[in-house]
Parts: structure tokens; sequence; C-alpha cells
């Protein structure tokens, strides 16, 4: 963690009241809200946050910022609308209720009249949309053969028509929060369009996933970071625990050095040279939290809540798209298969 970050991190927990309970006071006068030069960045920041509180959700709400911020507005994104948004709150609006982000199944539609688009539909699972000041929507501009054709809108908070509300049921990774969004003929200005029109999807989508999850990754090395030194000071320190918790240390060192390395393609354009790389780094992220818990039942002599709620987020973190990722993992051994 570099002496700039500290910094930055240190100015921002003296402004924050309650960062479990909400991360953003105090972050834009700390620097935090600047966009990072590139996803290395994000990442390091990103997992210096987590090292530091022990919480992935702080990780999370300020790195979808980020992310959404680079991946979608720099990547996409007109002169103008960089220059509005930087700094600002933006989420991504992809998923729907009951079938999550599958293009064949998504029904919000917006109708280009001219100068202006109107949107309708909903939205679910919406990442720090609570808090954002515009929300990128994607939706439905025509079909062709069957298939659905889509384009992404920036549509402001305050849009008429366009509504949030939160979403139940799902209360690990605090202080991180998510959203449903109703969009009723939300109005907004052709110029408000991000990027291509008719293979957004494709272009901009699907790509997000993957620069999640390097990014996620080094986010998931700064809980294993802050959970080692817990680790450490739980038993009462005989040799069969000592060989636990160096086995632990090892494995999180390897899953540094293999972490960086996906951060570091994403920032190069090869990131998707790297899919058996990101698919190693959950199995072994997976392998390393149940390590950590395994050694908790084992040697833990004293009950520590705070080492019992970062491993409850780290198991959240780690079942979140659980089926995308295993798919990939299927690729792997069809690709070797078909050699």
């Amino acid at each position: 963690m570099s002496d700039a970050t500290n910094a930055r991190i240190d100015a921002w927990l003296a402004l924050c009241p309650n960062p479990a309970e909400d991360p953003f006071p105090g972050m834009e006068q700390a620097g935090l809200f600047d966009p990072e030069p590139n996803y290395s960045a994000i990442a390091a920041v990103k997992a210096a946050l987590v090292a530091r509180t022990g919480l992935l959700g702080i990780g999370g709400a300020w790195g979808g910022r980020q992310l959404v911020y680079r991946h979608f507005i720099m990547g996409f994104g007109t002169e103008a609308q960089q220059a509005a948004l930087r700094g600002k709150g933006v989420s991504v609006a992809i998923s729907e209720p009951g079938v999550g982000a599958h293009p064949k199944l998504l029904t919000t539609r917006a109708v280009i009249d001219g100068d202006i688009v109107r949107i309708t539909g909903e939205k679910a699972w919406v990442s720090n949309g609570p808090s954002a000041d515009t929300i990128i929507v994607f939706a439905i501009t025509a079909e062709e053969a069957g298939r659905k054709r889509y384009g992404a809108f920036l549509v402001p908070r305050d849009t008429p028509g366009l509504s949030l509300k939160d979403m139940p049921g799902f209360h690990a990774l605090r202080p991180s929060r998510h959203c449903a969004v109703t969009l009723d003929g939300c109005a907004v200005p052709r110029a408000a369009q991000l990027g291509p029109d008719g293979s957004a999807y494709e272009r901009m989508a699907l790509g997000f996933r993957d620069v999640e999850d390097a990014v996620g990754t080094v986010a998931l090395l700064g809980a294993f970071r802050f959970l080692l030194p817990r680790l450490g000071r739980a038993g009462q320190g005989g040799d069969e625990e000592a060989l636990s918790l160096g086995a632990l240390i090892a494995l999180t060192a390897v899953f540094a050095e293999a972490s960086a390395s996906v951060v570091t393609a994403a920032d190069s354009g090869t990131l998707n040279h790297t899919s058996a790389t990101l698919a190693g780094l959950r199995v072994l992220a997976n392998h390393i939290a149940a390590g950590m818990a395994g050694h908790v039942t084992q040697f833990a002599t004293v009950e520590d809540p705070v080492l019992g709620a970062a491993l409850s987020d780290l198991n959240a973190v780690l079942g979140i798209a659980r089926g995308p990722r295993q798919a990939r993992q299927a690729r792997l051994s069809a690709a070797l298969l078909r050699q």
C-alpha cells in the first residue's frame, strides 16, 4: 500500500463518522472520488480499503463507482459525457427482476423519437443505485430476426418517471447498497446515449464482468490480508496452528502474484487471454476462505465477531455469480478435451 493511498484513506476515515453504515461521507474531500488512472490503481486502493476496514462492502461500493466510470464512461463516452460525470456517482442498470442480466430475457425498451428517447421498464440489483447521480440504463432499441439490439442511456436520478426502491433480502457486504429501478416513460435527450446503438450489450456489458472479476480478485486479497493477522491472534500458537497459518500465508502470496497479473492484463487490453487465470484465482480464493474458516474452527480460543463478519462477507462475495464462473471452468475443460 503506497503512502499516498494510506494518506487518502487516513483523511477519509477522519471525516467519515460511520464507514460501516455509509462509506461515502468524506471520500470526495479525501480525493477518493477522483478517477483513478487505470484498473491497477483501482484494484490497489480497493484492496487497501478492505485491508484497513475489514469490510468488502466498502471496497465494493468505492470500487463500483470507479469501475463504472472507467469502463463505461471513459471507454465509450464522449468528451462532454466524461467531463460532466467525472467524480460523480454513476451506476449501471442491466439486470431485471426474475431474469438477471440474460440479454434474451430483458424487456426494458427505449423508443427513439427524433431528439428524445423514452425508456420504460424495470431494473434490479443496481449496485450503488441509492447514491447514484446518474444511472446507465441498458434497453432494447430494436429487434432483428428475433435478436434484441441494445442501447445504453444516461438517465439522471431526477428524471421524471424514474423511481428507486431498496432491494430486500441481501444483507451481507455492508455497507454496499443496491436498489430496484422503475422507468415509466423516462424521457432523455438523444445525446444521453452512451456508446454504440444496437450493440451496447455485446460491446459494453459483456466485457464488464471480466473487468469486475479481475479487479475483484485484488479486493479479495485485501480481505485475506485483513484476516491473516487476526487468525494469528485467535489461537494459542502451537506447532500445528503455526503450520496451518503458514500455509494460508503462502497461498495468499501466490494469490497476490496471480491477481496482479490479471489486473495488468485488464489495463493492457489482453484480459481475454487470462480467463484460465481468472478461473484459477476464484478456485484458489474459495480454498483460502475455506482454510481460514477451518483454522478458526480448529484453533480459535476466543470468539471474534469482527473475524466472523469478515469471513461471512468473504463467503458472500465468493457466492456471487457462481453460475457464470462455473461456466468459465466448463469452457476451459471443453477446450482441453478438443485438443
